[in-house]
């Protein structure tokens, strides 16, 4: 600023006298200068030359320069009024002396003679020059946290754009599955399609606008974040005293009592609630013979490692992590899946075609296991599981862990829960032997629980596939 208003004040000065305008005059050549340094300008050089570039003139009485006289007096006048301001600022408004001191207990600038007076007795003072050194690094120091808290609303603002992204993809995907399951079915489920399309596309739509509310609110947190920091810069670059009388607005400023955004569980799109078991739903609707998955998985709890096939029935580790937002729900860094539908009551059974994978875990999990650590799998902990390990060491993961000793290698295993039993059941289908009985009290929902690992020789990938249940539709008719 200061810079600037130099370089204004040269442009309204005259090259003659070194001063500003007075009564100014203009020239054919477009050079203008005060009326009375031109004519004395002439007189000397007994000639009617511009004095800067050389150029004659033929007029002996040029125009006034009404436009850049009228610039002139306006500067002059905001100029004069600013210099007093400044005077009057830097001085005690009730004794017209210097402010040189700074009272610490009222947090205001004061003079000389407001030092003797009864409202400062026994007051903190201190030279003007150490409380603006003070007051300056105070603010610095505050200016640690919001700085520190726009570095994390603005992380979190790329995490949700990145979780509206990946809603954005999910419908996309999803609604290419819902349309190839459809394509198998015949004419008369057409309708039945759209009704599904459009039950998607209002999830995604109110998700979708719950994710742009929050990501435009962050932008606005990160926004009033930007601004704060950014008075209180300006603010610290102002003159001692105006500083110091702004000093309490802009502590103000600098609070911030906001607590850090986070990823709300349930924010991205249901997507086994769509797909899952998606010709079952619609077997009310025709006559024949379909097939059912008791369970299918939910890609939302998958571990990043994990591949989830699009029918959602089968489960691989690719070892290779993908690029997923990291919600609530999802299981991180150990690899594992949860079924889409949990269980409070009843009977549920399953199976799992494990195959030759060496490594595996498989039963069930409360909702209300740690998903973002490490796992022990043991009732206390949540998990009603059997574990195979280095191809045929088979354990039940109670407490303590129990060694298992099976005649034959199961392909597939069978899990039976009974939850007002407090029982969940392990059996190899091929002859509907029992491997192991965990017995208990369940509390909160219960999650069939997949953790399928790599091949240990790392050639293959570990894959979980669940197994179709057949049902028939048997139409009776009375004669």
């Amino acid at each position: 600023m200061a810079a600037a208003a130099s370089f204004l004040e040269e442009e309204l000065c005259c090259a003659v006298c070194s001063d500003f305008f007075k009564d100014p005059v203009l020239l054919k050549c477009s050079h203008s200068f005060c009326r009375v340094c031109l004519q004395k300008f002439w007189k000397e050089n007994s000639s009617r030359e511009c004095p800067l570039c050389r150029r004659k003139s033929s007029v002996d009485d040029p125009p006034v320069n009404l436009t850049l006289r009228n610039v002139v007096e306006s500067y002059l006048q905001q100029r004069s009024v600013t210099n007093v301001a400044e005077k009057s600022e830097s001085r005690c408004s009730l004794h017209g002396e210097k402010l040189l001191l700074f009272c610490k207990n009222d947090q205001e600038p004061i003079c000389l003679v407001c030092q003797t007076a009864r409202k400062h007795t026994d007051h903190q003072l201190c030279p003007v020059e150490e409380a603006v050194e003070d007051e300056k690094e105070d603010l610095r120091a505050s200016l640690i946290p919001l700085n520190e808290k726009l570095e994390k609303f603005t992380e979190v603002k790329q995490e949700f754009e990145e979780t509206a992204k990946h809603i954005k993809s999910q419908s996309q995907h999803t609604e290419k599955r819902i349309k190839e399951e459809f394509e198998e079915l015949h004419q008369f489920l057409r309708e039945e399609e759209e009704a599904r399309l459009a039950i998607l596309r209002v999830e995604e739509m109110e998700k979708s606008e719950r994710m742009k509310e929050k990501i435009e609110n962050i932008s606005k947190q990160v926004s009033t974040l930007t601004e704060k920091i950014r008075d209180i810069e300006k603010a610290m670059g102002a003159e001692d005293i105006s500083f110091l009388k702004t000093l309490k607005n802009i502590k103000e400023k600098a609070q911030f009592s906001l607590q850090d955004p986070e990823l709300a569980s349930g924010s991205l799109l249901n997507v086994a609630k769509h797909l899952g078991s998606l010709k079952f739903r619609v077997w009310k609707k025709m006559l024949g013979t379909v097939q059912y998955t008791p369970v299918t998985l939910d890609p939302n709890t998958a571990a990043p490692w994990l591949s989830v096939s699009d029918d959602l029935t089968s489960v691989r580790d690719t070892g290779v992590i993908q690029q997923l937002p990291n919600n609530p729900e999802r299981f991180s860094p150990c690899v594992c899946v949860l079924g889409n539908k949990g269980f409070i009551s009843g009977k549920h059974s399953w199976e799992v075609e494990v195959g030759d994978t060496p490594k595996w875990d498989v039963g069930v999990a409360s909702e209300f296991v740690d998903r973002k650590g490490g796992i022990i799998c043991s009732p206390e902990d949540g998990f009603w599981v059997v574990a195979l390990r280095k191809g045929d060491v088979y354990t039940a993961c109670d407490s303590p862990p129990t060694r298992l000793r099976l005649e034959r290698k199961p392909q597939r295993i069978r899990v039976q829960l009974d939850y007002d039993r407090g029982e969940v059941s392990f059996f190899n289908p091929t002859d509907m032997s029992l491997i192991y009985t965990f017995k208990g009290t369940f509390t909160g929902r219960l999650f069939p629980f997949f953790s399928p690992y790599s091949k240990e020789d790392g050639k293959n990938a570990g894959a979980f596939k669940i197994c179709p249940v057949k049902v028939s539709v048997i139409v009776m008719s009375s004669q």
